[in-house]
C-alpha cells in the first residue's frame, strides 16, 4: 500500500487519514500540537458544519458528538433599518431539512487525533518547514499539507485569477458564551447584515464545558465594528461584543443580557485575506507537496463554509487516492484532483466573496422576497447545505425573478 503523510491534524487532514487507514494505507500525521495542547489552548474557529459534511463524518464513523451537541435547526436573516436600528427591513427564518452542528475543535480534534493514532497512524509532533517536508517526501509516496497556518502555507503560490482580494475584507472576532437566550420555536444561525458596518451571526455549539453559543463578528475595515485590535483582555472582549449588539442590533443585545464567556480562551480576533492557492508546492529537491483544505482554499467565515469545504475536500481527495491505486502521484494527478474539488468550491467562494462587497441587487432582492415567501426562505436556508444551488439566481436578475416567481407560486 502507498505510504502517505498528512501535515495538519484538522477538519480536512484527519477525516482523510481515517478514510485511508480504513483501506489499509500506511499513514503519518504531522502536527505541532499534542491533544492536550489543543484542549488547553484557545478556540480555533467558528465551525458550523451542515448536514452533507456531517454525513461524511458519519460514513467514516467519527461522528462522536451527535448525542451531546445541540442542533442548529435553521437559518434566520435580519437587516436593520438604516435609520431605525430597532426595526428590521428584512426578517425571516426557515428550518434546515436536517440540522447542522458545531463542536469546538478543542473538543473534537484531540479525540480524533488520539483515535487515529490508535488505528495505527504514526503521529509526529513537530513543526513542518521545508526541511521536514523534504524528509517526508523522501519517506512517503505522497505528502499532503492540510494545515491552514504557518510559514510553509505561504510557500504555495497565490492563484491571482481565483483570489480577487489581496488584503483582509473583515475584522473578525469570535466570542464563545453561556447564557444566551434561545430563539423561539427552533434553534438557528441568526445572521444579521448591517450594510456598511458588517455582519453578526450567532448559533448553538458544544464546548469543553458543554452546550454554548458562538458569536461571530465581521467588521468592515475602518468601520464601527473594526474594534478588536485595542482589546486587551477576555473581559474587554465580552464587553465590546455586548456593547456593539446593544447599539446596532438591539434584538440581539436583548438575548445577550446575561451571557458570560465559556472560558478565558473562548475568544478570538484577527483578520486574513480570503485566498486560493495553487495546489502543488515544488520543494528545492524537485519533489512535490500537495495542498488541501485551508492550505489552498481559505474562505472568509461570513457564510460558515470553512469546515464544510475542508470536509468535502477530504472526501474528494480520499476518493481520488483510492481510485489511483499504486500509480505514482504526479503533478497532473494532483492538479486534476484539486480541480475536481474546485468544481464545487468555486461556487462557495463566489457566494462568500459576494457578501464581502456591497451585496449584488439580485441577492438583496432574494433576501427581501423571502420575507413574504416561506418557500423561498426555506430554499435560501437550505442553500447553506449546498451553495451551488444559489446560482444563477444569486447573480443573474432574470434567474432571480424566475426563482422568486416560482416560490411565490408554490
Amino acid at each position: 500500500m502507498p505510504r502517505i503523510a498528512i501535515v495538519g491534524a484538522g477538519q480536512s487532514g484527519l477525516p482523510l487519514a481515517f478514510g485511508l487507514l480504513a483501506k489499509g494505507y500506511e499513514i503519518t500525521i504531522v502536527t505541532n500540537r499534542t491533544p492536550d495542547d489543543i484542549r488547553k489552548g484557545s478556540i480555533l474557529s467558528s465551525q458550523c458544519i451542515f448536514d452533507p459534511a456531517l454525513q461524511i463524518e458519519r460514513d467514516l464513523n467519527i461522528n462522536d458528538w451527535d448525542d451531546v451537541c445541540p442542533p442548529v435547526e435553521g437559518i434566520g436573516y435580519a437587516v436593520p433599518h438604516p435609520e431605525q436600528p430597532d426595526t428590521k427591513v428584512i426578517d425571516w427564518s426557515a428550518r434546515l431539512v436536517r440540522p447542522a452542528q458545531s463542536v469546538d475543535q478543542r473538543v473534537k480534534m484531540p479525540v480524533w487525533l488520539e483515535k487515529v493514532e490508535a488505528m495505527g497512524a504514526r503521529v509526529l509532533v513537530q513543526n513542518a518547514g521545508v526541511a521536514e517536508l523534504e524528509t517526508l517526501t523522501q519517506e512517503h509516496d505522497l505528502v499532503i499539507l492540510s494545515a491552514g497556518k504557518g510559514d510553509v502555507v505561504r510557500l504555495f503560490e497565490r492563484d491571482a485569477s481565483r483570489s480577487p482580494f489581496d488584503k483582509p475584507q473583515r475584522a473578525l472576532a469570535l466570542t464563545q458564551i453561556h447564557g444566551l437566550e434561545p430563539m423561539p420555536e427552533y434553534s438557528r444561525v441568526s445572521f444579521n447584515l448591517i450594510p456598511g458596518v458588517g455582519e453578526y451571526f450567532v448559533f448553538p455549539a458544544y464546548t469543553l464545558s458543554g452546550p454554548c453559543d458562538i458569536m461571530v463578528f465581521e467588521g468592515v475595515p475602518g468601520g464601527p465594528l473594526d474594534i478588536w485590535r485595542d482589546i486587551r483582555s477576555p473581559r474587554e472582549h465580552l464587553a465590546a461584543s455586548k456593547q456593539f449588539l446593544d447599539k446596532f442590533l438591539p434584538w440581539e443585545g436583548a438575548r445577550a443580557r446575561k451571557v458570560e464567556l465559556t472560558d478565558d480562551k473562548g475568544i478570538l480576533a484577527g483578520s486574513f485575506a480570503p485566498t486560493i492557492r495553487k495546489p502543488v508546492l515544488t520543494l528545492p529537491s524537485g519533489r512535490m507537496v500537495f495542498g488541501m483544505g485551508d492550505a489552498v482554499c481559505v474562505n472568509d467565515p461570513i457564510t460558515g463554509q470553512g469546515s464544510n469545504n475542508a470536509t468535502k475536500a477530504a472526501k474528494v481527495y480520499l476518493d481520488a487516492i483510492l481510485a489511483h491505486g499504486d500509480q505514482p502521484y504526479t503533478r497532473q494527478w494532483m492538479e486534476q484532483t484539486f480541480e475536481k474539488f474546485w468544481e464545487y468550491a468555486h461556487w462557495v467562494v463566489a457566494w462568500t466573496n459576494s457578501l464581502l462587497t456591497p451585496p449584488p441587487p439580485q441577492a438583496l432582492k432574494l433576501l427581501s422576497a423571502a420575507n413574504t415567501s416561506p418557500s423561498l426562505a426555506s430554499f435560501l436556508a437550505n442553500g447553506f447545505n449546498h451553495p451551488p444551488a444559489y446560482f444563477p439566481a444569486w447573480t443573474d436578475m432574470a434567474a432571480t425573478d424566475h426563482l422568486i416567481q416560482e416560490h411565490q407560486a408554490a
